[in-house]
């Protein structure tokens, strides 16, 4: 059985999107998501899917939630019409991580294991919100706090979750 995380960057506004995009720039944090998510099943609604300015992630298998598939077979990537389809599309993978938007964290929060949040300091600007943690069901089983730096203009923080 595979592990499933939601993996997110939520502003303390809990804002993770405006227009289509993340409404800040933090390399950091980027260069994390690539670390935890390499080798992994990476699954998206098809909103994110289409913000991913190279279409589908490297080394990692990815999955699109939509609900007009596609006609034919898809370069890069897999599609499923529902959360169940595509965890079953990831069943023999060892972790899946869940990327959002905000409709495909809302329908895992409650599936999933554990939680890696890139908390950034401060309120956004959005269109888009992660949905918002009943902290009761959480464990903070690890955090990394970081000041703004030449390339990272806010403070953030990593933090893992793992449910109770």
């Amino acid at each position: 059985m595979s592990k499933i995380s939601i993996i997110a960057a939520v502003a303390d506004n809990y804002a993770i999107g405006k227009t289509n995009n993340l409404p800040w720039r933090l390399p950091a944090d980027l260069k994390h998501f690539r670390q935890l998510t390499t080798g992994h099943a990476v699954v998206m609604g098809k909103r994110t899917f289409e913000s991913l300015p190279k279409g589908p992630l490297p080394n990692r298998k990815n999955i699109v939630l939509t609900s007009v598939m596609s006609e034919g077979v898809n370069e890069g990537y897999y599609e499923a019409d529902s959360l169940e389809d595509a965890l079953y599309l990831c069943e023999k993978e060892e972790i899946v991580f869940i990327m959002g938007g905000a409709t495909v964290y809302k329908q895992s929060i409650d599936k999933v294991d554990s939680m890696y949040i890139t908390w950034v300091h401060n309120n956004f600007s959005a269109d888009t919100y992660f949905p918002k943690i009943n902290f009761d069901e959480w464990d903070e089983v690890s955090r990394e706090d970081f000041d703004p730096d030449d390339k990272n203009p806010y403070p953030y923080t990593f933090s893992v979750y793992n449910r109770k």
